[in-house]
Formats: structure tokens, sequence, C-alpha cells
């Protein structure tokens, strides 16, 4: 296997000078998963954000594994100057191709260690200290999807671009177990009309799950287990909203408020 820090060097490039991303050289391009996270180790490394304020957790829906064409979910570290509060501006033209995600998130109270296989849905729910609405700002910075494959997707952090985080909701540790979240609805509004609606049973049946599936992944294999403190988003509900230029993107979950961000 190449140095991963050689792929790093190129999309940390690309990132930086704002332009998109194509297929990297054959010698450096992460031939397996395995691979592509220890990418985005290295990026990580490079940035300064180890351990990570987060991960976001993406293709949890079905209908996000058909839209991107891939079989299971990804996962992507975040850092903490990505992670923004509701209302949060920024320049449209700042981004590559920017769209936006309605998600719920769960911040941690507690670690749960990597052991190479997920925890039960108890252990994970005593490990969230709170539920909140989130908007993930994705950008779809690829010359070609297809062409620069699934693997260097998730070494590219799978199209994060930052989260933008609303009011945190506590529940208890026995009602996230017992899927309390499954039936929280939510919707996202772009200047004010209705964009999509889903609720918490899309992302793998509930956002535990998400989280069970996260503490066993390779992502959690490469950074060394979840850390009490940490954002996991958990997957958009709906669609990306791919934008074509400035405008306010709203997300609301019954039960967990809304948060918003608007693109000047």
């Amino acid at each position: 296997m190449s140095d991963p820090r050689e792929a790093a060097q190129l999309l940390r490039a690309a990132w930086t000078s704002r332009r998109k991303v194509a297929p990297l050289p054959a010698a450096i391009a992460p031939a397996t998963e395995a691979a592509a996270y220890a990418v985005q180790v290295a990026l990580a490394d490079a940035a300064g954000a180890l351990p990570p304020a987060g991960f976001k957790v993406g293709a949890t829906a079905e209908t996000m594994r058909a839209y991107l064409g891939v079989t299971a979910p990804a996962a992507g570290f975040m850092t903490a100057d990505g992670l923004k509060p509701s209302g949060f501006a920024t320049p449209f033209a700042d981004w590559i191709a920017p769209g936006t995600e309605c998600e719920i998130a769960l911040r941690l109270g507690a670690d749960i260690p990597f052991t190479g296989e997920a925890p039960t849905r108890e252990a994970a729910a005593a490990a969230v200290a709170a539920v909140l609405p989130a908007i993930e700002i994705v950008e779809n910075r690829y010359t070609d999807m297809k062409a620069v494959g699934v693997n260097t997707l998730i070494a590219d952090q799978f199209f994060h671009g930052a989260a933008v985080l609303g009011p945190e909701t506590p529940f208890e540790a026995a009602a996230l177990a017992n899927g309390a979240l499954r039936e929280i609805a939510g919707g996202m509004r772009i200047d004010g009309s209705l964009f999509g609606e889903g609720k918490g049973a899309d992302l793998l049946g509930d956002p535990i799950a998400v989280l069970c599936w996260l503490a066993a992944s390779g992502a959690a294999r490469a950074f060394g287990g979840l850390q009490a403190g940490q954002v996991v988003l958990c997957g958009s509900v709906t669609p990306p909203a791919w934008l074509a230029g400035p405008g306010t993107v709203e997300v609301s979950f019954a039960g967990l408020g809304t948060v918003q961000v608007r693109f000047t």
C-alpha cells in the first residue's frame, strides 16, 4: 500500500485551493476502504484535527445509497472549526457546488472504544449526551464521482464541508435504546419552501443503529474509537439540496428544534 500521506497531500491541496478533485494517480489512490480511512487520518493529522471533533456518516438512508450509487454507509471526520452554530452565514462563492442535508446529530458524553464489533444498542445509547437537529454542508467537489471512485470519496471525507448544529436535547438512555428517535420527523426548507421530509427511521432504521455502525466501522478503527464530546451526524433524511446561489436553509425536527444556515 502506498503512503497515505501522498494522497492526503493532493486532496488537501485541492481543498485549500478550492478546486475540484480529479481521479488520483493509480499509484497513490486508495484501493480499499481501509486505505481510504488511512488517508483520512493523514488528512486529519495535516489539519491538526486529531482527534476529530466528530464524524459524519453518509448514505445511511436507502434513498441516499441509491442516489450515490453505493451499497453501504461511509464516514468522514469533522474538524472543530467546521462545526458551526445555528444562524451561521457564509459566502456562497466560498463553496464548490454546495448542497445541504437534513440531519439528526448525536453528541457523545462518553467514549465508545473500538473493539471490532458493534456495541449493543444499550451501550451506544448510554454514550449519547444529547440529540441535535443539524445541517450538513456538502460539496460536489469532484470532476466525475464515478471516475474518482468510492474509496477516494471516502478518503476525501465523503462530500463533507461543514456542520451547522442546532439546540441540544437530552434523552434518557433507555428511551434512545428503545427507539425514541425512530419516529422523530423533520424537514428542510430552502428560502421558506419545503424541499423534503423524513424521519429517524430512515437512517439505518434508527440513529442509534447509525452510531452502532460507526463504532464498528473502518473510520472508528482508523481513528482509535469514538470519544466523549464528539458530534456524530447520522445522515440525511432527504436527498441533498444542491444550491444554485445564495439563500437560507432551515431544518426542523419535531421535539428537537430548528437550525439555520444562510448563504450570502
